[in-house]
């Protein structure tokens, strides 16, 4: 807060170098290849063909539109095409073992322009870095030396979808890479779309992408927590993005139910030997804390243009838990029309839970300075007065699902 007005830090924003601009930032003995590569490749989203495609890198003309849209501050995720990739690397499969090292080159490639990008606006942006969990030693590097170019926003965890040839996300092999993110104070991001597996390009296939990413994102969750990361790496952050909030405590539920039935079926004598002992032999040990205790202590949630019936659950998800993103600058995403967004979700809060949710959680995960962005919110951030107007119709124009109506019927 600064005075009548909320510093609104945007937790989910993305960006990248036009594809061409990458190319300094690769070591020189793969730029022959890089040129190659460029000379036939075609991209294939329509958003970085188009005229508005420069809100990705020209820092300028991003600065200003957020500020138009009421935010001081952003948690900068990647959206263009990374040297030697298929697609965003957000959605493309784990490379094979030939594809390795020029990918690997080329989200270094990238890591290395966001921290420029993020120097550009000193304070304003908590650049996320990618990493590979093909070579754990090479993924651990990298995040260390992420972490000292000054990218405060965290590693982003790839996925491990079914097909990857990737160990699962619980697997002890990943260790190495909590341990550094524990110990650094790095948090681990998991965006939705970075684990679905590949389904096609069919209608149907379409549809059910739609249904089944987030839940497929959602897996990192357990996987960790069943897994025992937060018990060996006690100090280690877990953020959901973009996969919405309302699925939270239902999920944290059911994962409590299990493990208390899968940890009373292993310590009862008389059930040895029965499946349910099985399938829990161990988890005690291994886990420590119970899935909500984790949630608790160790989790925080991206909560992209977030709706009014997940803002009712506040609660039950955790009031310090809850991120606000605008995702800037897709066309799911809230802006221009993000004050409108934060209105038709959050007016009738408390003033202290708005500000929680719109900047201050997040400034505590990512590092931001509060004081210094309240300086800018004073000039642009929306005003205390204007979100607590409820907003009585949508922006006819507006594409963001934040004001689709039936959303309260989702179950992940």
């Amino acid at each position: 807060m600064s005075g009548d007005r909320y510093t609104v830090i945007s937790a989910d924003c993305h960006a990248g170098a036009d594809l061409l601009d990458y190319r300094p930032y690769l070591e020189a003995r793969h730029h022959d290849a890089f040129d190659d590569w460029a000379a036939t490749y075609v991209n294939p989203y329509e958003d970085l063909l188009a005229d508005t495609a420069d809100r990705n890198w020209n820092s300028g003309r991003r600065l200003a539109e957020l500020e138009a849209d009421g935010i001081v501050a952003e948690v900068v995720f990647p959206n263009t095409i990374p040297p030697f990739f298929p697609s965003a690397s957000l959605m493309a499969p784990a490379p094979t073992r030939e594809e390795f090292e020029r990918r690997w080159a080329g989200l270094r490639a990238h890591n290395r322009w966001l921290a420029d990008f993020c120097a550009a606006a000193p304070g304003r942006r908590a650049g996320v870095f990618q990493i590979l969990l093909n070579d754990v030693e090479e993924a651990v590097r990298e995040i260390r030396r992420c972490a000292a170019a000054g990218l405060t926003g965290g590693v982003m965890l790839p996925g491990t979808p079914p097909g990857s040839g990737l160990p699962e996300l619980y697997s002890a092999a990943y260790d190495p890479i909590w341990d550094a993110c524990a110990e650094l104070g790095v948090p681990v991001n998991h965006h939705a779309g970075s684990a679905s597996p590949p389904l096609g390009d069919e209608p149907a296939a379409r549809a059910v992408f739609m249904v089944e990413t987030t839940w497929f994102s959602h897996r990192a969750l357990w996987h960790l927590v069943f897994g025992g990361a937060f018990r060996r790496h006690p100090e280690l952050r877990l953020v959901l993005t973009e996969q919405g909030s309302g699925w939270i405590p239902g999920v944290l539920d059911m994962l409590d139910y299990y493990h208390a039935r899968l940890v009373a079926a292993a310590a009862r004598r008389s059930g040895a030997g029965t499946a349910e002992s099985k399938f829990g032999a161990g988890l005690a040990e291994s886990m420590g804390k119970g899935p909500s205790e984790v949630w608790r202590d160790n989790c925080f949630v991206g909560a992209s243009f977030m709706r009014p019936h997940e803002a009712a659950l506040r609660d039950r998800i955790g009031l310090d838990k809850i991120m606000w993103g605008s995702d800037y600058p897709h066309d799911e995403g809230t802006h221009p029309y993000s004050r409108e967004g934060l209105r038709f979700s959050y007016a009738g809060l408390p003033r202290d839970e708005i500000a929680a949710m719109v900047g201050g959680n997040a400034a505590r995960v990512y590092g931001f300075d509060l004081a210094a962005l309240g300086r800018v919110a004073a000039r642009v951030g929306p005003t205390v007065a204007e979100l607590a107007e409820p907003l009585k119709e949508p922006p006819a124009d507006a594409t963001s699902p934040v004001f689709a109506t039936g959303g309260s019927v989702r179950v992940w």
